[in-house]
């Protein structure tokens, strides 16, 4: 008998079927005894003649006749089971049964294995999934590419500061913070690409916005007219990623406001010459965006160039900020050979030690720019959690390195 799933019962009413999954709860009364079993699909009742249940958690395997019932889960339920325990359970450090888990924050992640079991943490994650699928899709449907590149790197990407250095057989090596370079690379092969994988930062920071490795959803682009370019492309893709994870009350207008980086300080109250937005700079700027425009979403454009990347073309990169913090970070590359040579000897830099990357600019590559979106922290915004870490499944900081 093929094994069906919980949210299929309605339509085998009358018929004998097979479930599988974990004890989600017992319940029992005075003459009956109640087995609610969850599978990927949500939850089932069955109903039981005897009060020895299996306990929570226990895996096990339901045989029965479905039965209309109006308060049960999906208005049926299964009678006369025959219940097979296929994997024993000890006790769960929380009880999932409960409609919201009341541990605190360090004990789910400490028990991750256990509480990503509860439905309100396996909806974020479902969720987090939709709005992967969504960001290659639209990709996809715009000419883009899939790449998959190295994250071992002879080279730090962003800088020689806040990277994990490695022993690589002998030689010094680091875990990649960005796929900037090889992404860069493959526009010159196919124009226009992207790539979800990890990217690891040696983040000293211990705050509720950091991690030391995380998810990012990168995107190049080549022969565009300037920034503007990309952050069109980005604004599509958040509007399909808001959209597949079915996230209610956000507000993303058809037009996202924008703003030179001038005149964000000068909203948030800062001095004319700081040279980046502090966290209490940018939810000034967030919540001016949603006063004045009913946008959860604003760019900053035109950072001063002391805060950027080398690769930056100045004047052309942008950030947006998204209820109150950075989501994002892109803008134009520099795309000419001369243009590297000149910025990295300006900051007293070697071109030799960047010769693989830069053989490409030696060999023609268009005026191209890209993005970078941390999925963790776009799905804390979006679900308002407090904390990057409750939306990663295994988060890596300052002091977790496990579960």
């Amino acid at each position: 008998m093929q094994r069906i799933l919980s949210d299929q019962l309605a339509a085998h009413t009358g018929e004998t079927v097979r479930l599988a999954g974990w004890v989600h709860r017992r319940r029992v009364l005075s003459k009956v005894a109640f087995l609610v079993l969850r599978d990927r699909r949500g939850l089932a009742q069955v109903v039981c003649p005897s009060a020895e249940l299996p306990p929570e958690e226990t895996v096990v395997e339901v045989t029965g006749r479905v039965a209309a019932n109006a308060v049960a889960p999906g208005g049926v339920e299964l009678v006369s089971p025959s219940i097979t325990v296929l994997s024993q359970a000890e006790p769960p450090p929380v009880e999932l049964f409960r409609p919201a888990l009341g541990a605190s924050l360090p004990a789910l992640l400490d028990h991750a294995p256990v509480t990503l079991r509860h439905p309100s943490r396996r909806e974020v994650f479902a969720a987090s999934s939709a709005a992967v699928r969504a960001f290659r899709s639209t990709l996809d449907e715009l000419g883009f590419t899939e790449v998959f590149t190295p994250k071992i790197v002879g080279t730090a990407t962003e800088s020689g500061a806040n990277v994990f250095a490695i022993d690589y057989f002998g030689r010094p090596a680091y875990l990649a913070q960005s796929p900037q370079f090889y992404k860069q690379t493959m526009v010159g092969v196919f124009e226009r690409v992207y790539e979800v994988g990890p990217v690891f930062r040696a983040e000293p920071h211990d705050t509720s916005r950091h991690l030391a490795a995380y998810t990012s959803l990168d995107a190049e682009l080549g022969f565009i007219a300037d920034h503007r370019d990309v952050m069109e492309v980005l604004t599509a893709v958040l509007r399909s990623m808001v959209r597949a994870t079915g996230a209610e009350g956000v507000r993303l207008p058809g037009t996202v406001p924008v703003l030179h980086f001038g005149e964000a300080l000068e909203i948030a109250g800062a001095a004319p010459d700081e040279p980046d937005l502090a966290p209490e700079h940018e939810r000034a700027i967030g919540a001016w965006a949603l006063r004045e425009h009913g946008s959860d979403f604003v760019y900053v454009e035109g950072y001063p160039m002391v805060k950027r990347p080398f690769y930056t073309y100045p004047e052309r990169s942008f950030d947006l900020i998204f209820r109150g913090m950075e989501l994002v970070t892109g803008g134009q590359r520099l795309h000419r050979y001369e243009d590297y040579v000149a910025a990295l000897t300006a900051r007293g830099e070697q071109p030799e030690a960047y010769a693989s990357y830069l053989a490409a600019f030696r060999h023609g590559m268009p005026p191209h720019g890209g993005f970078a979106i941390g999925l963790e922290r776009f799905m804390a915004r979006l679900t308002g959690a407090a904390n990057v870490r409750e939306t990663t499944l295994f988060p890596r900081d300052l002091h977790r390195l496990a579960p």
